[in-house]
């Protein structure tokens, strides 16, 4: 049976789900995206310095994401209590190392445009010199967000595993989620071995299954909430 922790539980992950995915598209298409140039991270630098007050309004939107994803993962953890508490736990430590890494990376962000603006002790620098170190401060920050990357993929393929296992949600919608988790994983790791990868698959797709995946089980838990297995079963006979 499913018990009302659980159903309450269920609603907070998928309106956070779709709420923090929401900021961090909207924020990321005005307040990020703009200013980024792929393969160039002293331009980007640049512009960020440009437009600091912009990429301060992706920090807080950002923020608020990092800490959505910790809710989510407290809620699946409520979710799947009954169901597997060492896969659970395992899940939930990889979604809070992605957690981990995602803000070390926007530590990173704050750390390049203290560099570009040359105060203090760092005036004793040319300003070419500050951009290349505030380049490198920003490759530093997203090394670290394709490896939490990493995590998040694993953390997904395990609970996508556990609404499987579950059958609190259609199986298949389930193994959609399993596929989608383990293609982010293998191309977020082949990214970390070889840059070159992004060629091959564009670093652009690298989270779209999964997105996708999340809102669709969100959608589906608002809609028609947790299925007791029980319940799947006798549908299953009487049809």
């Amino acid at each position: 049976m499913i018990d009302r922790s659980q159903r309450q539980a269920a609603r907070v992950f998928a309106i956070t789900t779709l709420l923090i995915n929401a900021v961090i598209m909207i924020a990321f298409s005005r307040f990020y995206g703009p200013f980024l140039v792929w393969g160039d991270d002293v331009a980007t630098a640049r512009n960020f310095a440009a437009h600091e007050q912009l990429l301060h309004f992706y920090i807080a939107s950002a923020v608020v994401y990092g800490i959505g994803t910790i809710v989510v993962m407290a809620a699946l953890c409520v979710i799947f209590r009954p169901i597997g508490r060492g896969l659970t736990l395992f899940a939930a430590s990889a979604r809070l190392l992605y957690a981990a890494m995602w803000f070390i990376g926007l530590i990173g962000l704050f750390d390049a445009l203290r560099i570009m603006r040359g105060a203090g002790y760092l005036q004793v620098f040319e300003p070419e010199r500050l951009q290349a170190l505030a380049g490198l401060q920003l490759a530093s920050g997203w090394d670290a967000y394709y490896i939490g990357l990493t995590f998040y993929a694993i953390g997904s393929l395990f609970f996508s595993y556990l609404f499987f296992k579950s059958r609190y949600v259609p199986r298949a919608l389930a193994v959609l989620g399993i596929l989608a988790a383990l293609f982010e994983g293998v191309c977020g790791f082949a990214y970390l071995i070889d840059r070159n990868f992004g060629t091959i698959v564009s670093v652009n797709y690298y989270e779209m299954p999964v997105f996708f995946f999340e809102v669709a089980i969100s959608i589906w838990i608002l809609v028609r909430g947790l299925r007791p297995p029980e319940t799947n079963q006798t549908a299953k006979v009487s049809n």
